[in-house]
């Protein structure tokens, strides 16, 4: 099968996506596809005499080091030399539409907001993941959350603050500590604990270099689990144990931060399968399709979720693919899964 690899791109969790794209790639190719790694942003040179179905090998081995340096929109456009700052660099809509599907390998902002699905469909092109309604509304914690509420699942009470509202005098329905966040990101760039007023403001002045919304949310004190579900399927939950501090940026993606337990022997059977339950519920009401990846805390008062992730990583340190080899399922074959799961809602007339 001929599969494109689109990774890379514009948003913050570049460096994140090329590590979970070169590692699809290999993934890929070892399982017998003709399988290669594209830079969404920077695009590929085809030299003129190259035909776009050729399928030329990436370098794929890098054992990248995925650095918690948060890339600015300037970082990015440097990458691309020629002063262009469109999201889809030369040839790659070309090359996609030889492919029989594309595996999104993207991360965060312009990747997982539902632009590129909808480029995608516009031109009929056959991607993994959910569709770009459902993947906008996911990447929009304000709009997930609201319709998680209405759903009567349950996750922590929150406001936003957009960027015309300032960051001063702001008065929250609930007690500090709190967690302020983009509205719209991931892999928790931006994110803050916040304990006072003062950290409340210079919180907010970091979140608008991001975005021009804001969600700060009551802090709920409990053990952090993270369920992914493919195809229908829940795995097991993962726990995850941060040696100092919380699970952000540097505990996700450098080794030594953080122990990953899937699924710890001490956590009741009634609590993991509530998670699977509400990990399955939560993806049917946001329109997720395919895969996904929904992340908890668990306290005396149950199980409340933090937000749904539409397009995980797929990183070595990343939790969904951990959580498919607890239970006997290799990344080779968690990956096939993923490919074999949305061509068949492709096939049923079911994507959407």
């Amino acid at each position: 099968m001929k599969i494109v690899v689109l990774a890379g791109g514009r948003s913050t969790e570049r460096n994140v996506s090329i590590s979970s794209g070169y590692r699809l790639t290999n993934a890929l190719r070892e399982k017998g596809h003709d399988a290669t790694f594209i830079d969404l942003f920077l695009g590929y040179d085809l030299h003129g005499a190259k035909p776009v179905t050729a399928f030329d090998d990436a370098n794929t081995s890098k054992n990248l080091l995925i650095s918690d340096a948060v890339l600015t929109d300037d970082d990015i456009n440097a990458l691309r030399g020629d002063g262009t700052t469109q999201l889809f660099g030369p040839n790659v809509l070309a090359i996609c539409k030889e492919a029989d599907i594309v595996f999104l390998g993207l991360h965060g902002g312009d990747g997982e907001n539902g632009k590129v699905q909808a480029v995608l469909d516009l031109n009929n092109i056959k991607y993994t993941g959910s569709g770009a309604t459902a993947s906008g509304i996911t990447m929009n914690k304000v709009y997930s959350k609201e319709i998680m509420l209405y759903h009567q699942i349950k996750t922590a009470a929150f406001v936003e603050i957009t960027k015309d509202q300032g960051t001063t005098g702001h008065h929250l329905p609930f007690a500090y500590p709190v967690v302020l966040k983009p509205t719209s990101g991931g892999s928790s760039v931006g994110t803050h604990i916040v304990h006072d007023d003062a950290e409340l403001q210079s919180g907010l002045v970091d979140v608008f270099r991001f975005d021009n919304s804001a969600i700060i949310e009551e802090f709920i004190q409990g053990r952090e689990f993270s369920l992914g579900v493919v195809n229908g399927h829940a795995y097991p939950a993962i726990e995850i144990k941060v040696h100092d501090g919380w699970y952000d940026f540097e505990h996700k993606f450098q080794e030594g931060y953080t122990d990953f337990v899937t699924p710890p022997d001490d956590l009741d059977d009634a609590i993991h399968e509530e998670m699977k339950r509400v990990s399955i519920q939560t993806m049917n009401v946001l329109g997720m399709q395919n895969y996904g990846r929904v992340d908890f805390f668990t306290n005396a008062d149950g199980v409340w979720v933090i937000e749904a992730n539409n397009l995980p990583g797929m990183t070595p340190l990343s939790l969904l693919p951990q959580e498919a080899e607890a239970e006997g399922v290799a990344y080779g074959d968690l990956v096939e899964d993923i490919v074999n799961g949305k061509l068949k809602l492709y096939a049923d007339g079911m994507n959407n």
